[in-house]
This record gives C-alpha cells, sequence and structure tokens, in this order.
C-alpha cells in the first residue's frame, strides 16, 4: 500500500460528507492489500524495505480509521518481525543454536498475538458503535474484519476448504474471497462486494441475494 493513498484516505475519511464510504471498510481494504503486498514481497530478503514500508503504511492507516492503537501497531510490528525470522530462518547457513533461538521466540510472539487480537477486536467493534451497527453493510463489514484480524499472522494455516464465517449479534457472515455474504436472523441473505473509491477510501455495497 503507497503511503500517499493512507493519507488521501485520512483527509477524506476526517472531511467527507458521502456515505457510501466508511472507516471500517476502509481499513478492511487496507487490510487485504496489505496482505497481497506482503504475498508480493514478502520471501524475498532484498525487500526489506518494502516490508517496512508496508507495514508503517498499515498503522499510519490504522490510525486514520481506528485511532491511535498501541496493541494494533504491536501485532504489525510482530507480524514484520515474524516474517524476517522466517526469512532468516531459511538461511542454510544459519546456526543450529541460533535457529534454535530464532524458534523459540517465534513461539513467544505468537503468544503474544493471541493475547493481543481479542483486544483490538473490541476495538474494532467500536467502529461499528460509531456507524450506523445496524445497517447490512456495516454488519459484513464488522464480520469480515473480525475474520481477517482472526486471519492476521495466524500460527498456523486454516485447515479445511470451508469458507471462514463469524456471527456478529445474530448475523452470519461469511467471506467467499471475492464477496462475501449476510445471512439475516430471518434467513435473508444479502451478498456483499467490497468497494473503493479514489482519494475518499472503500464501501461495503450490500444487496439481496437471488
Amino acid at each position: 500500500m503507497k503511503l500517499t493513498f493512507v493519507l488521501f484516505w485520512i483527509v477524506a475519511l476526517s472531511g467527507c460528507s458521502s456515505e457510501t464510504v466508511s472507516r471500517g471498510a476502509t481499513l478492511l481494504s487496507g487490510l487485504s492489500q496489505f496482505s497481497g503486498e506482503m504475498q508480493r514481497v514478502g520471501s524475498q530478503p532484498e525487500r526489506w524495505p518494502d516490508r517496512q514500508r508496508a507495514a508503517g503504511g498499515l498503522k499510519t492507516l490504522i490510525a486514520g480509521t481506528l485511532g491511535a492503537s498501541g496493541e494494533f501497531y504491536r501485532l504489525v510490528d510482530l507480524d514484520l518481525r515474524k516474517r524476517e525470522f522466517h526469512i532468516a530462518m531459511g538461511d542454510s547457513h544459519l546456526r543450529a543454536d541460533r535457529l534454535q533461538e530464532m524458534t523459540s521466540e517465534l513461539a513467544q510472539m505468537d503468544e503474544e498475538i493471541v493475547k493481543l487480537k481479542p483486544v483490538v477486536k473490541n476495538q474494532l467493534a467500536a467502529i461499528a458503535a460509531q456507524e450506523s451497527a445496524q445497517r447490512i453493510d456495516n454488519i459484513a463489514t464488522l464480520g469480515l474484519l473480525g475474520i481477517a484480524l482472526e486471519s492476521f499472522s495466524a500460527a498456523g494455516a486454516a485447515s479445511g476448504f470451508a469458507a471462514p464465517s463469524t456471527k456478529v449479534g445474530q448475523y452470519i457472515v461469511t467471506d467467499l474471497g471475492s464477496a462475501s455474504t449476510v445471512r439475516a436472523p430471518d434467513g435473508q441473505s444479502f451478498r456483499c462486494n467490497l468497494f473503493s473509491i479514489a482519494d475518499e477510501g472503500s464501501g461495503m455495497r450490500c444487496e439481496p441475494a437471488r
């Protein structure tokens, strides 16, 4: 993610009157872009400046959408450190004793990440409280943010092929990858898509499923 776009989003969200974009959806889009960027440069040792810039851009976006969050910043820092560790541990010339030390440190980082996530999840819920929490698009956004948080810097790969889902109140939100669905308590289903508006941010568009 480029920092210039991050700054545009923050400025737009702080004064934009449009109801089509939201802080939650903009943060969700930023998390997705961060994940994509890390997949692109994550395994190349010489691309560490790009990884640092991506992490810095995400923290700037967090500040502009969620607000200052030491816990979320720490999650990003730990994710970056884990990536650098995994790259270093792939070096065949790494000493065995250092490999053992790094393995132990990775386990400690994973333990800290597990403790931080519930705190950040509560902070994400505050976004819905500031917006129209009962709107389907905001329910979808909050659910997808929760799913994204759970997978963020996770210790192990997800098992099985089932699409990840979560509950937001009595609604069930399912992440299908290119889209998502929301099932209401009365059985009505909605199909939702994340979209972006240049220099403004991102929003969630939901329509009844046919």
